[in-house]
C-alpha cells in the first residue's frame, strides 16, 4: 500500500470548486492475507475462517509455506506474490525463476488453484522497477516449461499514473513509462491482467477540505466528473478507468484490470478513519464491482479487499487498522454480500 495522492484526485477539486457471499459463479471479490503481524492466527484457524464466510479469492503478498499448505485441498483460488527483494534474482537467472516455480508452484499446484503469480508489489517507479519485465518473462518461462498455464503480472499504486483527469486521458508518468509500456505489451500479448492497489482513502486523506468524503465512499448520488459523454459518481471507477486508458495509450488496449488491494481503515486517528466508513467503503465496494466501470460496463471487476486482519507489525496508525477482522478473529465490522 502506498500512502499517495493519485492525481485523479484532483477531479473532486475541479469538477466540485455483506456475510461474505460470492457472485453466483464468479469469484469478484476476494480478501487480502497479510502477515505482518506478531499475534495472527495460525494459517489452518485463517484459511477455515475464509471457507467459513465463503471467500473464494485469496491473495498472498509471499510464497509462506505454512500458507500454501494450509490452502490446499480448500478451492480458494489465489494470487501468489513473490518477494520484492527477489526480483532482481529472478530478473538475471533462468535457472532461480525454475528453483522459485519448483518450490513455490509445484508441491501445490494439484491442490491449490493459482489464479497468477505476482512479480513484485508497488516497485514501479523505483530502483527494483527495471528487474520487473524480465522477472516476469523468466516467471512466465519457468511455469511454461513446468507444464502450469498460470498468468505472470505484477502489482503497481497509482504513482504508476501521471495525468489522471478526466479518466479518458489517463497516462502512465514519465517515472513509470518506460517500465509499464512494455509491461502492458507483454500482457497484451500473453492475455493476463494488471494487477492495481486502489485507494480512494488516500486521495481523500491528502486534500479532505476538497475531495468529498462521499465521493470517496460511494455515496455521492449525483454526477462529480463529467467526461465526454460519460459521468463518474465515485472515486474508485474514476481511478481504475484512468488505468485502462494509461493501458490502451501503451500497447494494452484489451489489458484486464485486477483491483488487488482497496480497502479503509477503521481507526488509527487520522481524518475519515472509522469503523463507520470502513464498514460503509467496503459494502459499497463488493455492491458495486459486478457493474464494471464505465469505461468496461457490466464487466465484473475482480477486486480484492485489503486486508483480512489488522496487522500490529505494518507501520503505526491507520494502516494497522485495515482489516475485516481482528487477531481474535472477531469482526471489526461487518460486510455483507447478500
Amino acid at each position: 500500500m502506498v500512502r499517495s495522492r493519485c492525481r485523479i484526485c484532483e477531479i473532486a477539486i475541479w469538477f466540485l470548486c455483506s456475510s461474505f457471499t460470492i457472485f453466483a459463479g464468479v469469484e469478484a471479490i476476494g480478501v487480502n492475507y497479510g502477515l505482518l503481524g506478531d499475534n495472527l492466527p495460525s494459517p489452518d484457524k485463517v484459511i477455515s475462517l475464509y471457507k467459513s464466510r465463503g471467500i473464494q479469492s485469496l491473495r498472498l503478498f509471499n510464497p509462506d509455506q505454512n500458507a500454501l499448505h494450509a490452502l490446499k485441498g480448500s478451492d480458494i483460488s489465489v494470487i501468489l506474490g513473490t518477494l520484492n527483494e527477489d526480483l532482481q534474482q529472478l530478473a538475471s537467472s533462468q535457472s532461480y525463476a525454475a528453483t522459485w516455480v519448483q518450490t513455490n508452484v509445484a508441491p501445490f499446484a494439484g491442490s491449490v488453484h493459482f489464479k497468477c503469480i505476482d512479480a513484485g508489489n508497488e516497485v514501479i517507479p523505483g530502483d527494483l522497477a527495471t528487474y520487473v519485465l524480465p522477472a516476469m518473462q523468466n516467471l512466465d518461462a519457468a511455469l511454461n516449461d513446468a507444464g502450469y498455464s498460470i498468468p505472470v503480472t505484477t502489482a503497481v499504486s497509482t504513482q504508476v499514473l501521471g495525468d489522471s483527469y478526466p479518466p479518458s486521458q489517463g497516462t502512465f508518468s514519465d517515472s513509470a513509462s518506460s517500465y509499464m509500456a512494455p509491461i502492458a505489451t507483454f500482457l497484451e500479448s500473453k492475455g493476463y491482467p494488471l494487477l492495481v492497489n486502489v485507494y480512494p482513502y488516500f486521495s481523500y486523506t491528502s486534500d479532505t477540505k476538497e475531495v468529498h468524503l462521499d465521493y470517496a465512499l460511494f455515496n455521492a448520488h449525483q454526477t462529480v466528473v463529467l467526461d465526454g459523454g460519460v459521468q463518474y459518481s465515485n472515486l474508485f471507477d474514476a481511478i481504475v478507468d484512468s488505468v485502462y486508458a494509461a493501458l490502451e495509450k501503451s500497447g494494452g488496449p484489451s489489458v484486464d484490470v485486477v483491483v488487488s488491494e482497496t480497502g479503509w481503515p477503521s481507526g488509527g486517528g487520522a481524518p475519515g478513519a472509522t469503523i463507520e466508513n470502513a464498514m460503509i467503503y467496503n459494502n459499497n465496494v463488493v455492491a458495486h464491482v459486478k457493474r464494471g466501470t464505465p469505461r468496461r460496463p457490466g464487466k465484473e471487476l475482480e477486486t480484492y479487499l485489503f486486508a483480512m486482519f489488522n496487522e500490529n507489525q505494518k507501520p503505526e496508525g491507520v494502516e494497522q487498522h485495515f482489516g475485516l477482522y481482528r487477531p481474535d478473529m472477531t469482526e471489526v465490522y461487518h460486510v455483507d454480500f447478500s
